[in-house]
Formats: structure tokens, sequence, C-alpha cells
């Protein structure tokens, strides 16, 4: 291998790296922090979600992309093999997951430092929200999972 295929592919694996590890973080301290019912809390730690998955999980959304097309092109892996357009699949699957979440997490935000300036328990909505924001992680969730998977194994997949 050369140095730009190896740079490229640690590229890649940083990238899925950081989304899967913010993505679990994020998600285990927006569950603690809920589950505390405190607005102060929740604001303070959606607040940092909000911040963490501009710079993390957005970063690496963009950079994933063009270093897979990159290494795909360096290694000689055509993207029409069946793996990687299964990956880019649920890749799309997990960003119409992500990008809702992402509102949402904003919202859940606003609502708990609202709770906090007038000295009230979190409302009905950000709680149905929040629910909302849940359920949302376990497909994007699964489909990361499926993609780390098939990164690793490269299986071959007929289309």
């Amino acid at each position: 291998m050369n140095l730009w295929v190896d740079l490229l592919r640690w590229l890649h694996i940083i990238g899925a790296t950081v989304l899967f590890g913010t993505g679990v973080g994020i998600a285990f301290f927006m569950l603690m922090a809920q589950r505390t019912g405190r607005a102060e809390l929740v604001a303070h730690v959606a607040d940092t979600v909000v911040i963490a998955d501009t710079i993390f999980t957005a970063t690496a959304v963009i950079v994933q992309p063009i270093t897979g097309v990159l290494l795909a092109q360096a290694v000689g892996w055509p993207l029409s093999e069946g793996w990687i357009v299964l990956s880019l699949l649920l890749y799309v699957v997990t960003g119409l997951f992500w990008l809702p979440v992402v509102w949402i997490q904003i919202r859940i935000r606003n609502l708990a430092r609202q709770a906090v300036i007038e000295n009230a328990p979190l409302p009905p909505e950000q709680k149905r929200l929040f629910r909302i924001w849940f359920a949302c992680g376990f497909p994007a969730f699964a489909a990361v999972l499926g993609i780390l998977w098939l990164m690793v194994t490269r299986p071959a997949i007929g289309l």
C-alpha cells in the first residue's frame, strides 16, 4: 500500500469512529440528563450535545463520503460494488434520522432553557420530543453498525 491509501483509510476509520462514538456518547448523556427531570441539567447537556454534533458529527458526516470515495478510487473498488452501495444506502438512512434529531435536540435545549428561566418543570412538549429523539436513535444506530460491519468485512453482495 502507499502512503496516500494508508492516509485515506486512517481518515475514513477516524471519521467512522467519531460518528459512532459521538452518537453513542450523545445518546447516553442525553438519556441520563433526561432521567433526572431537572430542567437545568437537561438544558446544559442538550447545549453540549448541540455543540458536539456541530463540531464532531457534522464534520465526520462531510469527511466520510469524501474519504470513502477517494479510498475506493485509490484501491480500485468500483462504487457499484454491492457492499459499497449498501453502505451508501445505510448512510442515507442514518442521515434521514440524524437531520430531524439535530432540530429536535435544539428544540429540547430551548424548551429546557425556558423552563429554567421560568423556574418550571420540563414541559410535556420537551418530554414528547425526547421520546421521538430517542426513537430515531435506534434505526440510525443500527444503520451505523451495519456500515461498520460492511466496511470491515466487505462481503460479496450481488446487485
